[in-house]
């Protein structure tokens, strides 16, 4: 028997908005929009027709599916003028880099067939959250955030198995190149993020000298195989950089501004509230009360 076991560490950081189900009547259509986020869409009556920028229509029948890419220029459109149509969507994002890349590479922007295992996926996934979300009195509480939670993560789970079960029968629309460097650009990135004998107000342009490359080309690579900018995701790791630190230090406001980067306290304050929609003195207070103690004797936090 092992006598030590390493449990990982986990920090998911899945994200989920604008799900809803919708019975939307003839000649329906939604003007043309893109995301910084995956959109998971499935048909349950009726016939609509997505177009991708650049690319043809596609049409989608009862039990199909798509998932659309981040950054993707898309219209949705009911492809009857008179009959009804009824669709499920959401939008989601997490921060795996490898399960997003190869679900990119493999999976979006196309018809998902009725009656596949991966249209089954999207279908249940769906089902259940609209289910989960259908009482209003409970929608919010926090056993129906969590099953909310595990469907989404289980769906992820699901979708990357599948793509490992069809991956040799695929090819990647970038190189492995392309993927490493890209890889390498995440890690660098990472890591000047959160190291903090870094220069925390770096840009792009300093990670593609540090590995040789343009930015550029880095820029170009970076989006085809991650479908996110490498702007995006630098604010992103300093963000949840910041979090960590508004959770667990004891870094003032101003301290913590300066460890991500940010040239002074009003700009960090501006992003940082148009990421998580609270100021950053009000998310502290948040997370504290979330986690404080009281006793007879005193009162403390989970450190």
């Amino acid at each position: 028997m092992q006598q030590f076991i390493s449990f990982p560490t986990i920090e998911s950081g899945l994200y989920m908005f604008g799900g809803h189900r919708h019975t939307v009547p003839g000649g329906w259509q939604f003007f043309e929009q893109r995301h910084q986020v995956f959109e998971l869409m499935t048909i349950s009556a009726g016939c609509q027709l997505t177009a991708v920028k650049d690319g043809p229509a596609i049409e989608l029948g009862p039990g199909d599916a798509i998932i659309i890419a981040p950054e993707t220029y898309h219209t949705n459109s009911n492809r009857s003028a008179q009959a009804p149509m009824t669709y499920s969507c959401l939008h989601f994002d997490f921060e795996d880099m490898l399960v997003r890349s190869r679900l990119i590479g493999m999976v979006t922007n196309q018809r998902i067939p009725a009656g596949s295992r991966l249209a089954r996926a999207c279908t249940d996934v769906l089902a259940a959250i609209t289910q989960l979300s259908s009482n209003r009195d409970q929608v919010n509480s926090f056993a129906n955030r969590v099953a909310i939670e595990i469907a989404l993560l289980s769906f992820l789970r699901d979708v990357d198995q599948e793509i490992d079960r069809v991956k040799d029968h695929h090819r990647l629309p970038y190189s492995d190149k392309e993927a490493k460097v890209a890889r390498d650009l995440v890690v660098s990135i990472e890591n000047r993020v959160n190291n903090d004998d870094e220069d925390p107000s770096f840009n792009f342009e300093e990670v593609c000298y540090q590995l040789g490359i343009s930015s550029g080309y880095g820029h170009r690579v970076f989006k085809k195989v991650y479908g996110i900018t490498p702007l995006y995701y630098i604010n992103r790791e300093r963000y949840q950089k910041a979090q960590r630190l508004l959770e667990n230090s004891h870094n003032s406001i101003d301290e913590i501004a300066s460890l991500v980067g940010a040239s002074n306290i009003s700009i960090f304050s501006k992003q940082f509230k148009k990421w998580s929609g609270v100021s950053p003195s009000e998310y502290r207070k948040q997370t504290r009360r979330k986690r404080s103690v009281t006793s007879k004797n005193r009162t403390g936090y989970f450190e």
